[in-house]
């Protein structure tokens, strides 16, 4: 692991709190490493959600993921309070990065640091990238951090 400063909660622009469940700790009693894309997940999505730019079921455009990673920093582990920070460091023609802080409980360092990209695409063929729509573009812009 590098030797970079963990970021802090100031480094994100929305936040959302997920409780850890029971069924989140592996054998060595702490979240699981796959649990971690869940939370990455559901802030993004929950975000998208309640900005009204993407509907689930009438959005002409989805976005796909592309990319993902994650950087674990400390451990979680039930029964933790997870905040989730969101930001996106770069807004394209057809895609997004989101990139995601997980915060233990009201700690002000990261326990965890992970992006991941969207790339947007015509939700009947989902082969072509699609430019992204206002509605969209305008949703995240409160998001954009600079690179």
């Amino acid at each position: 692991m590098s030797e970079r400063t963990r970021p802090g909660r100031a480094d994100f622009r929305h936040f959302l709190e997920i409780p850890t469940r029971w069924g989140d700790n592996d054998a060595y009693a702490h979240v699981n490493n796959v649990v971690y894309y869940s939370f990455f997940d559901t802030v993004v999505s929950r975000f998208l959600l309640a900005s009204g730019a993407i509907d689930l079921r009438t959005s002409t455009v989805i976005g796909v993921v592309v990319e993902t990673g994650c950087r674990y920093l400390a451990p979680i582990s039930f029964p933790d309070l997870v905040t989730a920070g969101l930001r996106v460091s770069r807004v394209g023609n057809t895609s997004i990065r989101y990139e995601i802080g997980i915060f233990r409980n009201s700690e002000e360092e990261a326990s965890a640091e992970g992006h991941f990209v969207h790339v947007y695409v015509d939700r009947e063929t989902q082969t072509r990238p699609t430019p992204l729509p206002q509605a969209l573009r305008d949703a995240v812009s409160p998001l954009l951090v600079a690179p």
